[in-house]
């Protein structure tokens, strides 16, 4: 299975399972004035970070190459946009060791990704273990203000 980007309203197009339904029941409802915290949705293996940040380019010296081997990743913007660099995964340089308690290992930035998705309110991105990611980066203007959610669903609850 491939990255998914589409609008929200198209969420069910995508038969994943039971915990795809659950963290699209929580993008159909969560709203800009979110409060900014996790919220758990189905304890380790479903939850939500609600989040602001100011975007930055690539090249920032905190712009952060990543990907997840546990978790899938569905990202939305609440308010404001943001562009995602995704790269495949293999041919990527290690900057860190995979952290298996933070499901996360990073990447050396080496140049700018071929796949640049655009993420506004009412789009959302689902980014699989495969997906390097880096979020966060301007769409036009450096330092926008973005406000978003990342739904964190457990690689094994959905039907792939």
């Amino acid at each position: 299975m491939k990255m998914i980007v589409d609008h929200i309203q198209n969420w069910d197009r995508y038969s994943l399972g039971k915990a795809w339904e659950q963290a699209f029941e929580f993008l159909r409802t969560v709203t800009p004035e979110a409060e900014e915290m996790e919220y758990s949705l189905d304890g380790d293996a479903l939850f939500a970070r609600v989040m602001s940040y100011p975007t930055k380019e690539e090249t920032d010296e905190d712009a952060v190459l990543e990907a997840h081997r546990k978790y899938v990743d569905i990202q939305m913007a609440l308010v404001g946009s943001e562009r995602i660099a995704c790269y495949p995964i293999h041919g990527l340089e290690e900057k860190t060791q995979y952290d298996a308690e933070r499901d996360v290992q990073f990447f050396k930035y080496e140049s700018k990704a071929d796949i640049q998705i655009g993420v506004y309110p009412g789009t959302f991105v689902c980014l699989l273990p495969q997906d390097a990611h880096m979020p966060q980066l301007n769409m036009i203007e450096r330092g926008a203000t973005v406000k978003k959610v990342v739904v964190k669903v457990a690689l094994d609850r959905l039907e792939l």
